[in-house]
């Protein structure tokens, strides 16, 4: 039970940062297409984008139901279930007309060089972290080695 009021409590700051990013997204391109008002649909809608995000987030990337499964495979499954849940919240939330093509070719497009870029920074970073750990490990050993000489 702790474990799961752990796992809840880190979904639900994942919520807020995720939503926090989002709101920075909107108020950008508000700024930028001088959109003065603020949409109560969008809103909501970013909410529980928000939400959903992080609910498949931690069904692709966790050990929740896929014990051992490959990166490649859990961004492969994470985009073939969030990119139509996006997808439908845009269409259903009117974020572009339906009529206009290069507004949901930007869409997808801005979709895969945002999961590119998020792929590449997560790539790099544990490669730092993990290089990082493995000088520990290295220095912990050689301790190890001179205590025993």
């Amino acid at each position: 039970m702790k474990q799961f009021l752990k796992g809840v409590m880190e979904w639900k700051a994942s919520v807020c940062y995720l939503y926090t990013g989002a709101m920075f997204l909107y108020l950008f391109f508000s700024t930028v297409f001088h959109n003065d008002e603020i949409s109560l649909t969008m809103l909501w809608t970013l909410f529980l984008v928000s939400v959903l995000a992080t609910l498949i987030q931690g069904v692709c990337f966790s050990n929740w139901i896929f014990k051992k499964l490959r990166y490649t495979w859990r961004s492969l499954l994470f985009i073939a279930l969030f990119l139509p849940t996006l997808t439908l919240m845009a269409w259903q939330a009117d974020w572009f007309p339906m009529d206009q093509a290069g507004a949901w070719a930007v869409f997808i497009g801005m979709f895969f060089l945002t999961f590119i870029v998020m792929t590449i920074g997560f790539d790099i970073y544990f490669r730092i972290t993990g290089r990082k750990y493995d000088g520990m490990l290295g220095q912990y050993r050689k301790q190890k080695e001179e205590k025993s000489e």
